[in-house]
């Protein structure tokens, strides 16, 4: 009863003025992306769209169960309900659930910038272009370049989740798909090279369904969020619960080692070695994380069982830079690695609303969403029409402010080779020199100075977070336990 008034106050509002702005509203933002979660400013903003979804669902039965000795009151409550209907996809209610939950923006203005996507500088501004950057038609080849990347989203109507009666992951599994899709790019990168773009004119690559077919929704593909999931119990993942960036990233890491054990004979769906750069007792506390040549080349030789000296290689770096938000000092930085070859972008979002960002333009931060639900679709090796798979795209260029992401996040590298390992351990160095005093993590040969610099204090006034958990910096998941635990800069 409190919804319903609630609701009636807004239509009685809504029928004595007509809102001039509901055009420009419904132009502005694709209408599945208007009530999406994924910029939601409280970590519970889902709860509102729970609200409403049962609301309707009240009104829905409620008019179906009416019998015909109540058809008078049946044709109110349904009259009544389409009302609701309509003033919640109006302007006027768009701008109140926008509040609460967060608009997203899809305008693209070329004074803003060139565009960086993943390593790769799209040429969009008024200014002179410059060598080895892409000149042709910027706007054009950004938008194609986007769309390429695979969207995963929440789904619905697959198995369920081991012994959980589970069939979706709406409202909790943001993470889990924020890191498939990090993921599933090295994947196409290792495979089909950073130059390749998914065109709808060209036949489907045997190797790109080869990657979507790993990130199905049941056990049988490797990298499932069933598989994840049982992977991650040791890192607190549960079904229906909300989890963080660090615990995402070392489930991957346990995963792609079982996954390696059943493959002894094949190459693994993984071929790559993980490197996350963070979590253990020497490098975890007390300043910037680390990237140790000695330990890179350690889990290279791992993952091929000594036979090689190096292989291509994940780097993974959990980070919380800051309490309620990112610290200003750390968006330049941030901002800097998308000029990486090497990049593979941030798993990372709003506080409980993880998304996938892929891109900067400026201040701008632009993002893959994994909030909108589709039903489960299965990816079967003899598709042959492109549309079979356009639930794993995107044409929607949302973004947000790079200052106003969670400070909980997780940055990837993809390194193809040792040279080009060489030259991202060049640019990461280089990019700590010009830090200030305070990087987002350093290079360093081996362990042994990487404590050297650990206990010389690189990250400047860092130090004053080291081991004190009063602070209460760490997310806390819906049974109340605390999923993340690590240095914070």
């Amino acid at each position: 009863m409190v919804l319903k008034g609630f609701c009636e106050r807004i239509v009685a509002s809504k029928c004595s003025s007509k809102s001039s702005t509901e055009t420009v509203d419904n132009t502005q933002v694709p209408a599945y992306s208007k009530a999406a979660s994924s910029d939601s400013k409280f970590p519970k903003a889902s709860l509102w769209s729970s609200i409403f979804k049962s609301g309707f669902s009240v009104l829905e039965t409620y008019s179906e169960s009416s019998t015909s000795e109540k058809k008078t009151a049946n044709s109110r409550s349904s009259g009544w309900a389409a009302a609701v209907r309509k003033v919640v996809t109006s302007g006027s209610m768009r701008r109140f659930h926008e509040r609460v939950l967060g608009s997203s923006r899809t305008d693209i203005s070329s004074s803003d910038g060139d565009i960086w996507l993943l390593g790769v500088c799209h040429k969009i501004s008024q200014n002179e272009s410059t060598g080895g950057v892409d000149t042709s038609n910027g706007l054009a080849t950004f938008e194609r370049d986007f769309s390429s990347k695979i969207l995963v989203t929440y789904r619905k109507g697959f198995d369920a989740i081991g012994d959980s009666k589970y069939t979706s992951d709406v409202n909790w599994g943001c993470m889990v798909r924020s890191s498939q899709m990090l993921v599933a790019q090295a994947l196409l990168f290792h495979k089909l090279g950073r130059s390749w773009r998914k065109t709808i004119d060209k036949p489907l690559d045997k190797e790109y369904i080869y990657v979507l077919q790993l990130f199905g929704d049941s056990e049988a593909s490797a990298f499932s969020i069933h598989n994840l999931l049982q992977a991650g119990k040791g890192y607190g993942l549960a079904v229906g619960s909300w989890v963080g960036p660090y615990a995402m990233c070392r489930t991957w890491e346990v995963l792609a080692r079982n996954q390696r054990e059943k493959n002894d004979l094949g190459e693994p769906p993984l071929p790559m070695a993980i490197y996350v750069v963070s979590g253990d007792e020497d490098g975890e506390r007390g300043g910037a994380p680390v990237v140790c040549i000695e330990d890179a080349s350690k889990r290279c030789s791992e993952f091929s069982s000594g036979k090689a000296a190096w292989t291509p290689l994940l780097l993974l770096v959990p980070l919380v830079l800051g309490l309620d938000k990112v610290n200003p000092r750390y968006i330049p930085l941030l901002h800097s690695t998308f000029k990486f070859p090497q990049s593979l972008g941030i798993m990372g979002g709003k506080p409980g609303a993880s998304t996938y960002i892929i891109g900067v333009q400026n201040d701008k931060a632009f993002y893959l969403d994994p909030h909108d639900v589709q039903p489960v679709v299965n990816i079967s090796e003899d598709i042959q029409e492109p549309n079979s798979t356009s639930s794993y795209h995107c044409s929607v260029m949302r973004h947000i402010p790079l200052d106003s992401i969670d400070p909980s996040l997780a940055i990837g590298f993809y390194c193809r080779d040792k040279d080009d390992f060489d030259d991202f351990c060049s640019r990461a160095s280089k990019l700590a020199e010009e830090s200030n005093g305070a990087p987002l993590f350093t290079v360093a040969e081996s362990r042994s100075f990487s404590k050297q610099i650990t206990n010389n204090d690189v990250s400047g006034d860092n130090t004053a977070f080291q081991e004190d958990d009063s602070l209460s910096t760490d997310h806390v998941n819906d049974s109340g336990n605390h999923e993340d635990d690590w240095q914070l800069l």
